[in-house]
C-alpha cells in the first residue's frame, strides 16, 4: 500500500457511527484514489452507504487523527494490516463485518493450518482448567494455532496450554494491543509474543478497554478460526456470544463433554441440546476436519 492508502484505511477506523463492513466498503471504494476520500461530500458518503448518518464529521480532523495513529503505532511498536493488503487474514474476509484494519504486536499466524478458538468462563472449575490446558496444548503440539481473548479463566488457560505445546496463539483484545487488559495477564501476553504468537485488536493505539468493546471483539475471535470450542460457559457467559458469532459466520462449533455436567457449564449443556457437537479432546475436532492424528 502507498502512504495515502494507509491513511485512508486508518481514517476509516476513526469514523463514528459506521459499522465495520461500511468502513471496509469505503476502503474498497476509494482504494485507487484515496486522496479523494478526504474531499468527498458527506452526502456522497451517505449515498455510498445507502443510509443517512446521524452525525457528520470533519474529514480533515479524521485525517489528522489517522496520521497521529500511524505515528503512535510506530512509537509503541504496533504493526497494522488493512483489508486492502494480501497479508490481511483471509478467514476474516469471509465474515459479514470484518474490521478494516487489524493492529497487532508480534505476528499474525499464516493460515497454513486451520485455527481453533477456545473460549469459556472466567471462573472455571478445576476440571475446566485441566480440560482447556490439555486440549490447547495438544493443538499447539500439532501446529494448529489457538485463538482466544486473553481474559481471565479459560481464555488465559487456552493460551498457556498452546504455548506449553510449543504452538502459536493469537489473543484478541477489547483494547488496543499496546493497552494490555487485564493487567494480570501481561506476563502471559509476553510469553505469547516470545513464542511467535500475536496480540491483536481492531482498535488503534491508545484505545483503553471498555465494556462494549468485548462483545464486538468476539466476532474476530470466531472469525479467525475454522471452529470454536466452548469449555464451561454459564448461561450468561460472554463465551456464548462467541458461539453465536460462530454460528452466524458458518464456523464449526463444539463443546467439551466434561462441560455438560459442570456447575459452570449450563450454557454448554444448552448448546448441546440445540445440536452442537460434543467432543472429548483435540483429536475429535481434527478428525472432524479430515486430519488423521
Amino acid at each position: 500500500m502507498n502512504e495515502n492508502q494507509i491513511i485512508l484505511t486508518l481514517a476509516t477506523t476513526r469514523l463514528p457511527g459506521l459499522k465495520p463492513n461500511e468502513k471496509v466498503l469505503l476502503c474498497n471504494h476509494f482504494a485507487d484514489s484515496p486522496s479523494e476520500f478526504f474531499s468527498t461530500d458527506f452526502l456522497e458518503i451517505e449515498t455510498l452507504l445507502g443510509r443517512p448518518l446521524r452525525k457528520s464529521w470533519s474529514l480533515d480532523q479524521v485525517r489528522e487523527q489517522a496520521e497521529n495513529d500511524a505515528l503512535l503505532a510506530k512509537k509503541r511498536g504496533v504493526s497494522f494490516v488493512s483489508c486492502l493488503e494480501p497479508e490481511y487474514p483471509p478467514q476474516l474476509r469471509e465474515i459479514f463485518d470484518p474490521p478494516p484494519v487489524l493492529f497487532y504486536r508480534g505476528k499474525l499466524s499464516r493460515p497454513t493450518l486451520p485455527h481453533i478458538a477456545i473460549v469459556g468462563t472466567r471462573k472455571p472449575t478445576g476440571v475446566g482448567v485441566s480440560t482447556a490446558f490439555d486440549i490447547a496444548r495438544e493443538f499447539g503440539k500439532l501446529g494448529f494455532p489457538v485463538v482466544s481473548g486473553l481474559a481471565l479463566g479459560i481464555d488465559a488457560i487456552a493460551h498457556k496450554g498452546c504455548v506449553e505445546g510449543d504452538g502459536t496463539t493469537l489473543a484478541v483484545l477489547g483494547s488496543s494491543p499496546d493497552e494490555m487488559y487485564p493487567k494480570a495477564n501481561r506476563r502471559l501476553a509476553q510469553r505469547i509474543l516470545e513464542a511467535g504468537g500475536g496480540i491483536l485488536s481492531e482498535y488503534p493505539p491508545g484505545t483503553k478497554p471498555d465494556i462494549w468493546r468485548f462483545p464486538a471483539r468476539n466476532r474476530i475471535i470466531s472469525g479467525l478460526a475454522r471452529g470454536v470450542l466452548v469449555i464451561e460457559a454459564p448461561q450468561k457467559s460472554g463465551a456464548l456470544i462467541t458461539a453465536r458469532f460462530a454460528a452466524e459466520q458458518n464456523r464449526d462449533l463444539f463443546v467439551t463433554r466434561l462441560s455438560l455436567s459442570s456447575p459452570r457449564g449450563a450454557g454448554c449443556a444448552k448448546l448441546a441440546e440445540d445440536g452442537v457437537r460434543t467432543v472429548a479432546g483435540a483429536e475429535d475436532i481434527l478428525r472432524e476436519w479430515g486430519f488423521c492424528i
